[in-house]
């Protein structure tokens, strides 16, 4: 049977190299059904697409293949790799994109060579989407190369506890409504403070008047900061990295 294999990458629809990934796969594993999770992750962010990787990759059955491609690095001496973990495979470039999945307990890695004619500035095209294929197929990981221990993993920053009681976080990425997720998880309810704002948490985005800055926590469990109807980002001036604090119930 041939397995599923979905695509993420910052390649944009206008140029094409969607259709050029999608024409290898097509012709090296006819009868997989490609899904296209988004092609417009910020160009060369990697932290982006590893946090967008996190939400679906295990939402798919086991033996999907995620093809994951964005790598600033391509051409350079960074590695290659595909995975299995979790009953599923994915495959892209060494730069810590994959970590997601990497970080499971008995995740295995294989590095991926490099074939000769491949374009140094297209490894999605010629290196990624061809180990892709092969998964879809069935081959196991272990044909297409050796075993890889020492992948490159990139974490999201943990929040600290501060000496008042309040834990500090920060923004990790920015959704495309301009809702500022951050690293901090309020199981108990509290007071977010961001920019000079208290904002009290509410359940969902309704909950708030037209324009009014809020926090709720968000489908991956997350604190978030929004605006009713607006951009909290572009309203709050919030970007990765801008700092922001929970401070619990008393």
């Amino acid at each position: 049977m041939t397995r599923l294999i979905t695509l993420l990458t910052d390649f944009g629809t206008a140029d094409g190299y969607v259709g050029e990934v999608k024409g290898v796969l097509a012709s090296l594993a006819p009868g997989a059904t490609i899904v296209d999770v988004a092609h417009d992750v910020a160009p060369h962010d990697v932290d982006g697409a590893r946090l967008a990787l996190a939400r679906y990759w295990r939402r798919f059955p086991e033996g999907t293949v995620h093809l994951v491609v964005v790598d600033p690095g391509v051409g350079s001496t960074r590695g290659a790799l595909a995975t299995a973990t979790e009953g599923r495979y994915l495959v892209g470039p060494d730069n810590g994109v994959l970590s997601p999945a990497l970080l499971y307990a008995g995740a295995r890695c294989v590095s991926l060579s490099i074939p000769a004619g491949a374009a140094p500035t297209f490894h999605g095209r010629d290196v990624f989407a061809p180990a892709a294929a092969q998964l879809a197929l069935g081959a196991s990981l272990e044909t297409l190369g050796a075993v890889e221990e020492n992948p490159v993993i990139r974490r999201t920053p943990e929040a600290t506890r501060r000496e008042d009681g309040a834990v500090q976080g920060e923004v990790i990425t920015v959704d495309r409504f301009g809702n500022a997720v951050t690293n901090l998880l309020a199981l108990r309810g509290g007071q977010v403070q961001v920019n000079g704002l208290s904002l009290a948490l509410r359940r969902t985005y309704a909950d708030a008047a037209e324009g009014e800055p809020m926090a709720l926590v968000g489908s991956s469990g997350l604190v978030e900061i929004a605006v009713r109807d607006g951009n909290a980002a572009e309203r709050l001036g919030l970007k990765r990295g801008s700092g922001v604090a929970l401070l619990p119930l008393r």
